[in-house]
C-alpha cells in the first residue's frame, strides 16, 4: 500500500502543472479566435494552478526535476505563446486600414514568446532564484499583457483605450516586458516567512497599493500593479547599494 500510495502522492504536483497546460492550450485557441475575457480568465486558472503544483510539491515532499521541467514546459505555453499571440492580435487589429497592416508590425508581438521561452531556459540553471527573482517573472508578464485587451472592453477610460490602440506604444511595451523578463534586475518575493512589519514593509506597501488600485481602477490595475511591482523592486535595489 505504501509504495503504491507514494506513487499517486508524487503525481499530484504534475497533475496539477498539467492542468497548467491546459488553460495554456485552451487559452490560446480563445486568443487566435479574440475572445480575450476567455483567454485571460483561463490564463488566471492556469498560473493558479502553476502556483499549487510548486505548493503541493514541498507538502508532499515530491519535488524533482520532471517537475522542474514540466512547470516551464507548461508556463512556457499559458505565459509564454498566450501573450505573444495577443499582442499579434492587438497589432492586427489595431492596424486595419492603415499602411501598418501591410509591415511585420503584428509579429512583434511574438517577440514576448521568445523571451519568455529565453527566461525559462534559463530560470531552469540559475541556483540564484530560489528564494527572490531575477527578472520580470513570465506570469507577471502575460497578466500585463493579457489585460490590454479588456481596458477597451471593459473600462471607459479613453487615454487608456487609446494607449491600447496605439501600436507604437504596444511596440515600447513589447520591448521593454521581453528586457525586463531577462534583465539582470532582483525583483522582491512575495512570500512571507514572519509577519513583521520591519522586515516585509515593502511587501505590504505594495499589497496595499494593489489592493486599492484594483477596487477603484479595476482592470486597469493589472498593468499598472506590474509596473508598481518593479519599480518598488528597483528602488529598494538603489537603495540597497546606497546603504
Amino acid at each position: 500500500m505504501k509504495p503504491t500510495l507514494m506513487n499517486i502522492k508524487k503525481h499530484i504536483p504534475n497533475l496539477l502543472t498539467l492542468g497548467n497546460l491546459l488553460c495554456g492550450t485552451l487559452a490560446t485557441i480563445a486568443a487566435v479566435n479574440s475572445d480575450y475575457l476567455t483567454a485571460a480568465s483561463l490564463v488566471v486558472l492556469g498560473i493558479v494552478f502553476d502556483f499549487f503544483d510548486g505548493f503541493a510539491a514541498r507538502l508532499l515532499k515530491v519535488s524533482g526535476e520532471l517537475g522542474k521541467q514540466l512547470d516551464s514546459l507548461a508556463d512556457m505555453v499559458t505565459s509564454g505563446v498566450v501573450p505573444g499571440i495577443i499582442m499579434f492580435q492587438l497589432f492586427t487589429e489595431n492596424a486595419v486600414g492603415s499602411f501598418e497592416s501591410l509591415t511585420f508590425f503584428p509579429y512583434m508581438g511574438l517577440i514576448l514568446t521568445l523571451a519568455a521561452c529565453y527566461r525559462l531556459a534559463n530560470f531552469n540553471i540559475d541556483t540564484r532564484q530560489s528564494e527572490s527573482f531575477i527578472g520580470l517573472p513570465t506570469p507577471a508578464m502575460s497578466l500585463f499583457v493579457i489585460a490590454l485587451p479588456l481596458i477597451p472592453l471593459y473600462s471607459d477610460n479613453q487615454f487608456f483605450i487609446g494607449l491600447v490602440q496605439n501600436n507604437y506604444f504596444l511596440i515600447g511595451v513589447t520591448l521593454v516586458l521581453s528586457y525586463l523578463m531577462n534583465a539582470e534586475i532582483p525583483l522582491f518575493s512575495l512570500k512571507f516567512k514572519t509577519f513583521g512589519l520591519k522586515e516585509n514593509l515593502l511587501k505590504y506597501v505594495f499589497l496595499i497599493a494593489s489592493i486599492i488600485m484594483i477596487l477603484t481602477l479595476e482592470v486597469i490595475s493589472i498593468p499598472l500593479v506590474i509596473i508598481l511591482y518593479v519599480v518598488l523592486s528597483v528602488g529598494s535595489n538603489l537603495r540597497s547599494k546606497k546603504v
